[in-house]
């Protein structure tokens, strides 16, 4: 039963036509809110020389991604001295450097201060010295280093800790800051934490000489996998694509209760399907739906955060997904088609996580559906936009071939450009296919400059051996905890093991939530994976369930304040308090919360583990979606009707136990809804209308 009705003379109506994407306001609403592609005033001259390095650096990877990958150190060099000369041209030393005029001076040559130009220039020479090493000298130089290796190696982490700084902010920088000195004074360190310490040379030479610290995983990564695929996504949406699928999800969800809420879950979910940006998902579908929902009678900040929560989950939505999923690829060594099956079921429920809180909110708000007059036409929309699909068709079955990844969105992109310049509906001219390949490298500014930086935190992890170490500790403080409430708990319930691994879990996801309020998600992913999923392996947790745990959680980091960065992009659109909109978002975030314990204690739901077997996945789906609907129900006051106080708390307690290892405990979760389905019927009875 839909959600429409009559609406009276003085209710406002949605056109369609609102329901339309406008490129030039997306690309301009999302350049205005996400400081990682907000870049300087540039002088005429400056700003051409910037987008012909940009254009350069897509070219260089779209080559390489079809005609084959350079030598590891070669590739990766290439790339880190675009990303980090360019931060500098584009990334001002403080935020006053937004305000300053673009015109030049003999200080501020085309508009930029003569120390950034300093800093780009070391910053190549400092990255490109390893590439241009002999490879046979390189391997004799690792624990041997040159003069000149260590102060170019130190120029370089100076230099890439401050485009870190200037790109996404000071949390990531100082946590790398902190895991160097621990480094060096090892000896100084209580307890288990303590080791032999390095010398800075030492230092130098693991994070600059080896595949181990800057030069490592994380980078390639970006350099390999992200940066072709982001550029795939840029070019599907200037297709037309992400419009196909905003109607698309119009026409199937915009009748319900709430329904431009609905379509912000649903158009985010299918856009997802070609974006990993949190936040390009938040303007680009949110420029839509975020008014549209204000008119309809949400709160602006709930709006704002029903879009920047949907959103999130474009980094977790197969087939294109976010750099942490790349990251999987190297850390477990598996083909990414079975990343993209594994994610299959964690994507959707997410996304059901957040669509529940919706319905409820609209249920007890009394919001209607969109009409049929205010809904788009989707078999013209069809009709229209159909050869958009034609590249995300090729991208998906080249994976499923068994082809690169990178292959795979060579083709996705030649596709996209091939459509965009003969599709007489909607063509491209080639000025506009040199525009996308400009702001797609603008994405590969922050990430790489991100992702090097956490190559030294990994650098350290593997030179001191500090992860193995952290990982003893929280088993350790976890099998405590599980003594203590083992011994007051019902004999039977939990057993040890199962009590400090679930201890382990939530020490693990505080942790994750934590780290995601001071940086992006792909860094907190690479930190989590290096220190914290170890600890889950010793209590034989699956390499693959460990990582989709601190996965998953990382991705709250986009709707956790003070970071928050896609929820402080919609706050801006819906004109909203941010930080009232990032708690929203993190509640509503939240329904979902449930889902990585349900696939470590029950692996099917992954599809992909060692003994999967089609009724294990059906319980624990069935005991996932019954726990998010009661969480769900818990956090926003309605289930059939209104929700009382005491039914919240049970229904609230009754999520997590059905997500608990035990049947028993499971048992007991269904048991408690009993009472609060009954009381929530009789009400319902009393008022017809509420459900």
């Amino acid at each position: 039963m839909t959600d429409t009705h009559r609406a009276p003379a003085d209710e406002p109506r949605l056109d369609p036509a609102t329901m339309e994407l406008d490129e030039a306001k997306t690309r301009e609403l999302e350049e205005k809110f996400d400081s990682e592609i907000r870049f300087r005033p540039l002088a005429p001259l400056a700003g051409r020389l910037v987008g012909g390095l940009l254009i350069l650096l897509s070219l260089f990877h779209y080559y390489t991604a079809g005609f084959g990958l350079l030598p590891e150190m070669e590739h990766r060099g290439i790339h880190l001295s675009f990303v980090l000369g360019l931060c500098f041209l584009v990334f001002p030393f403080t935020k006053r450097g937004y305000d300053q005029p673009a015109g030049g001076s003999l200080l501020r040559p085309l508009g930029i201060a003569w120390f950034d130009w300093l800093l780009a220039a070391g910053a190549v020479a400092a990255v490109l010295h390893v590439p241009l090493i002999p490879l046979d000298d390189l391997a004799f130089r690792v624990g041997n280093p040159t003069t000149t290796d260590v102060i170019l190696g130190g120029i370089l982490i100076v230099v890439l800790l401050e485009a870190t700084r200037r790109s996404v902010g000071w949390p990531l920088p100082i946590i790398a800051l902190v895991f160097m000195a621990y480094a060096i004074w090892g000896p100084q360190m209580p307890g288990l934490l303590t080791h032999p310490g390095a010398t800075f040379p030492q230092l130098v030479d693991h994070l600059y000489l080896t595949t181990q610290g800057i030069y490592g995983i994380a980078l390639g990564v970006v350099a390999t996998y992200v940066f072709h695929f982001v550029l795939f996504g840029v070019f599907a949406t200037r297709i037309g694509l992400g419009q196909l699928f905003l109607d698309c999800a119009a026409w199937v969800a915009g009748r319900y209760a709430g329904g431009p809420a609905k379509v912000s879950v649903f158009g985010s979910a299918l856009f997802g399907m070609i974006s990993g940006s949190s936040v390009a998902n938040t303007v680009t579908v949110g420029s839509l739906t975020i008014p549209a929902m204000i008119r309809l009678g949400y709160k602006r900040h709930f709006a704002a955060a029903v879009e920047s929560t949907a959103s999130t989950g474009g980094q977790i939505t197969p087939p294109i997904m976010g750099a942490a999923a790349f990251l999987m690829i190297e850390f477990l060594n598996l083909p990414y088609t079975t990343i993209i099956i594994a994610a299959i079921v964690p994507a959707f429920m997410h996304f059901f996580g957040v669509l529940v809180q919706v319905h409820f909110e609209a249920k007890r708000n009394g919001l209607r559906g969109l009409r049929p007059d205010e809904m788009p036409d989707v078999k013209a929309a069809l009709r229209r936009d159909w050869p958009t699909v034609i590249p995300l068709v090729a991208l998906i079955g080249i994976l499923i071939a068994g082809y690169t990844p990178y292959m795979a969105a060579f083709w996705g992109i030649t596709l996209c450009i091939a459509v965009g310049l003969l599709n007489p509906r909607k063509r491209m001219t080639i000025w506009e296919v040199l525009d996308g390949l400009r702001d797609g490298a603008k994405y590969a500014l922050a990430v790489g400059a991100a992702a090097a930086t956490v190559g030294i935190v990994v650098g350290v992890v593997t030179l001191t051996g500090v992860g193995f170490k952290i990982s003893f500790i929280v088993t350790s403080t976890a099998a405590e905890m599980a003594g203590y409430v083992g011994a007051i708990l019902p004999g039977g319930l939990f057993d040890a093991k199962s009590l400090t691994l679930l201890f382990t879990l939530i020490m693990t996801g505080v942790v994750c939530i934590l780290m995601g309020c001071g940086i992006p998600t792909t860094a907190n992913y690479i930190i989590m994976a290096t220190i914290a999923a170890p600890a889950l392996g010793i209590l034989g947790v699956a390499p693959i369930v460990a990582h989709f745990f601190v996965f998953y959680y990382g991705v709250l980091a986009d709707i956790t304040p003070p970071v928050a960065l896609a929820a402080y992009a919609a706050a801006g659109m819906a004109g909203a308090d941010p930080f009232k909109t990032g708690n929203t978002a993190f509640r509503l975030g939240l329904g979902k919360a449930l889902v990585p314990f349900v696939f470590v204690f029950s692996p099917s739901l992954l599809l992909v583990v060692p003994g999967f077997t089609w009724p294990d996945f059906l319980i624990a789906f069935l005991g996932c979606i019954i726990g998010i609907t009661c969480l769900g129900a818990a956090l926003s006051g309605w289930l059939l009707t209104r929700t009382q106080a005491w039914e919240r708390l049970v229904l609230a307690v009754a999520a997590i136990l059905l997500v608990a290892p035990e049947i028993y405990s499971s048992l007991i979760g269904l048991a408690l809804i009993v009472p609060v389905l009954i009381r929530q019927m009789s009400a319902r009875k009393l008022t017809p209308h509420a459900a």
